[in-house]
């Protein structure tokens, strides 16, 4: 048994002198099979030794739990693939001028068996919204909308092919007023390629890709926009680049002006004491129902509007700004950045009722002062202040890059090409020509 052992042990022989009787006896004894006597394990064990045989048990026994058992997947007659040959999907400009982008591969077949009988195969460019806040909770209809882009049918009657591997290609121009890959907080845009091929025993081969559509805009000049801020005569000019990525910083400038007013023998004046910005990302998504749920929201074609704000990036300006009381101005340059961590997202504006844009706020807080006209440096604070706070619309879009549009970088077509032969051909003297065609047959 496991745990005990067994000693088997020789009687000892006696210490007695011996005679002859005993002699006798022993001799008779001598004959017999030697007697073994059981007796329990020695309790002498260390506990090193025990620990070693404990731990010999316990890697037996993880080693035969540790053992998985292999799965067993079902033949498949053929597998799919794709290989995307296009650059990846980058919408350029406004969705109102953009021409789109090229989108174009080679989906592959790989037969297994021998032969194999396709009766139809097919595949969708398919676009996907889910709501993260749909109007039924549990209802999947009402969280995921899946329209279709475009359909490809790689077979118009039933096709037998043979063992080996087989390609299929496709392409086709998405249009530019489609929006970009969103996962937002309120709801997410995804796009799919999805792949099926049906044989002849009703078996379906799937296969399914995520494609990322990106927007890029190109920049253009830059944005100045001016804000009045009454009752007082303070306002304030700001210069911002006329599109922003959300990785890197941008610069801004900003003028305040009206910051000094002269009255009789003083004069009051205005001064920077605070000055910050921050991001604000705002998300929009109408979330509509579908038609088991339209009585939820009042009908067909109505919906619950949720918006959600949060910071992408904040920071007070250490940068100190130049303040001229002679000229009535103060004059800073700094600069602003989205916080990476924060994951900021790209402007989106949709039919769907989703949208997604940014603001960049800033405030500033200016205390009063007086001072007599014969002696402006000795200013004494009046104890009022002010917080100006203003905000100006950013436009948050990925980096173009060196890419260019798909139509501008297609080659000319035949309509293109100018007839030949060229209109320089007419400067030349036709004497002069014959001259080298003769020389040239020598």
């Amino acid at each position: 048994m496991p745990g005990r052992l067994l000693a088997l042990v020789r009687p000892a022989p006696s210490s007695s002198p011996k005679s002859d009787s005993s002699s006798k006896t022993d001799t008779t004894h001598s004959l017999l099979p030697p007697v073994y006597s059981v007796e329990p394990p020695s309790s002498t064990r260390s506990k090193s030794q025990e620990s070693l045989v404990m731990d010999a048990f316990k890697r037996h026994s993880l080693g035969r739990g540790d053992k998985k058992t292999p799965k067993v997947e079902a033949h498949k007659a053929a597998s799919l693939n794709m290989e995307v040959e296009s650059p990846p999907v980058v919408f350029y400009n406004n969705p109102q001028t953009s021409t789109g982008a090229l989108i174009s591969g080679q989906l592959k077949l790989d037969v297994r068996d021998s032969q194999l009988k396709l009766d139809k195969f097919e595949m969708q460019m398919l676009a996907v919204v889910v709501t993260k806040k749909p109007v039924a909770q549990h209802c999947a209809d009402c969280s995921t909308k899946t329209s279709e882009i475009h359909k490809w049918e790689f077979l118009k009657a039933p096709l037998s092919l043979s063992h080996g591997m087989r390609s299929f290609p496709f392409s086709h121009i998405l249009p530019g007023h489609l929006p970009a890959t969103t996962h937002g907080a309120l709801a997410t845009i995804d796009y799919y390629l999805s792949a099926v091929a049906t044989t002849s025993t009703g078996e379906k081969i799937s296969y399914k890709r995520n494609i990322d559509i990106k927007r890029a805009i190109f920049p253009a000049n830059e944005k100045h926009s001016v804000r009045i801020f009454p009752p007082t005569n303070l306002t304030a000019a700001v210069c911002l680049p006329p599109v922003v990525h959300p990785i890197g910083d941008f610069p801004i400038k900003m003028s305040l002006s009206g910051i000094v007013h002269n009255k009789g023998d003083a004069q009051t004046r205005w001064r920077l004491r605070k000055l910050n910005w921050r991001i604000e990302e705002i998300q929009k998504h109408v979330s509509t129902a579908c038609n088991k749920h339209q009585q939820k929201v009042g009908g067909e074609g109505k919906g619950i509007l949720y918006e959600d704000t949060r910071v992408v990036g904040a920071e007070e300006v250490k940068i100190p700004w130049k303040t001229d009381f002679e000229q009535g101005n103060i004059d800073a340059e700094f600069h602003a950045a989205c916080n990476i961590a924060t994951r900021p997202l790209c402007d989106v504006d949709t039919a769907i009722g989703m949208s997604l844009k940014h603001n960049l706020v800033i405030e500033m807080v200016v205390a009063e002062e007086w001072a007599p006209l014969k002696k402006l440096s000795q200013a004494t604070p009046t104890g009022a202040a002010r917080v100006l706070r203003t905000q100006f619309h950013l436009v948050v879009t990925e980096r173009a890059g060196m890419g260019i549009a798909w139509d501008e970088e297609q080659p000319p077509v035949y309509e293109d090409v100018p007839s030949s032969p060229p209109a320089y051909i007419n400067d030349y003297d036709i004497a002069q020509l014959d001259e080298v065609g003769s020389a040239m047959n020598l």
